[in-house]
């Protein structure tokens, strides 16, 4: 069996993609780019110079819903009858299951009440994706065959296990091969370059921060020698790149609760705004998605408090506002050296 990575242009969305070639006794796909003319190409020519067409393909596994990584699932499955797979989590929503899509943006709408999002951003928001639905970028529909974490997933001469990975989406998986058991391919769990959003890049999950460090711990203690991403070149300090993440989240806690401070009580859209300033196109979806994620889990552990009800709100007002606990600064500064427990495998 030979391995091969296809780097990929993304127009669309931040960030060279990468799809992963496996070509022995079956010939498989991890992840194949977003539904674009151009990426569609890459993706082509670089099979092509493998020897490889879609016609040949036999499966396509998939670490997540996003259409950078699944959008040409569909036009792939259709001239090949590879069988496609992805976690039971996001395999709806790769399915195009109507349903499943309807509750999901239900689900955003509501939380833009909640974070306080101005009419004027939403509807820029609105506009880019429903732009994004107009250019196709999310494929035909698929035939998807769905998973579980440990899971086993077997094509000829390759095996690879299933290793449940959420924050970034519900279903994110990463996925571990038997004949090279020291390294994992990681799709948008962990990056070489920048950090995953967590909280509005999938708000169907609830404790989306919370879920993500302990998806970082997993990976800390594996201790892969080698990380295949999503995104980008290989990470040869799987381990460090995943302590700095949750290092980079401790400190980004410590900003959020500075802003509850100075502020009294704040939605999570001014917390955007203190964190990430001024947004455009997708990442006015994940700025203050990530700003909430890290109030609610602020919440949970009893530093910040929430006032309001959920999903009443009017435009440019959100009816949920977070303060410091009367104890919530004392917690902060009494901890070791000052930091947040986000994690003890930062320590």
């Amino acid at each position: 069996m030979t391995f091969h990575r296809i780097s990929l242009g993304n127009t669309v969305f931040e960030g060279a993609n990468n799809a992963y070639l496996f070509d022995g006794e079956a010939t498989v796909l991890l992840d194949t780019g977003v539904a674009v003319p151009d990426t569609r190409a890459e993706l082509e020519a670089g099979l092509r110079e493998l020897e490889v067409e879609f016609a040949d393909l036999d499966a396509i596994v998939l670490t997540h819903y996003h259409a950078d990584h699944t959008g040409l699932a569909g036009e792939i499955q259709a001239e090949s009858g590879a069988t496609v797979h992805a976690h039971a989590a996001d395999a709806p929503l790769i399915a195009h299951d109507e349903d499943a899509w309807d509750e999901l943006e239900a689900r955003q709408r509501r939380l833009f009440a909640d974070w306080g999002m101005s009419s004027d951003a939403r509807e820029e928001l609105l506009a880019f994706l429903d732009a994004g639905e107009e250019m196709g970028i999310y494929g035909e529909s698929v035939d998807v065959m769905a998973f579980e974490d440990g899971d086993h997933l077997s094509f000829g001469d390759l095996a690879l296990e299933v290793r449940h990975a959420p924050g970034h989406t519900a279903g994110l998986s990463c996925f571990v091969p038997a004949d090279a058991p020291e390294e994992v391919y990681t799709g948008d769990a962990l990056l070489p370059e920048y950090t995953p959003n967590v909280g509005g890049a999938d708000v169907r999950l609830e404790g989306a921060l919370s879920a993500y460090v302990e998806t970082l711990e997993t990976l800390i203690e594996a201790d892969y020698s080698r990380a295949w991403p999503g995104h980008r070149e290989p990470i040869d300090d799987p381990a460090a790149r995943a302590r700095y993440i949750l290092a980079h989240h401790e400190e980004r806690a410590y900003r959020v609760a500075d802003a509850l401070a100075d502020a009294g009580s704040a939605a999570a859209w001014t917390i955007s705004a203190r964190l990430f300033g001024d947004l455009a196109d997708i990442h006015i979806l994940h700025g203050p998605g990530e700003a909430y994620a890290h109030l609610e889990h602020l919440r949970e552990r009893g530093a910040v408090a929430a006032d309001g009800e959920r999903g009443e709100a009017d435009d440019d007002a959100s009816s949920v506002r977070y303060r410091l606990t009367d104890d919530g600064r004392s917690r902060l500064e009494s901890l070791t050296d000052g930091r947040w427990p986000l994690s003890d495998a930062v320590r």
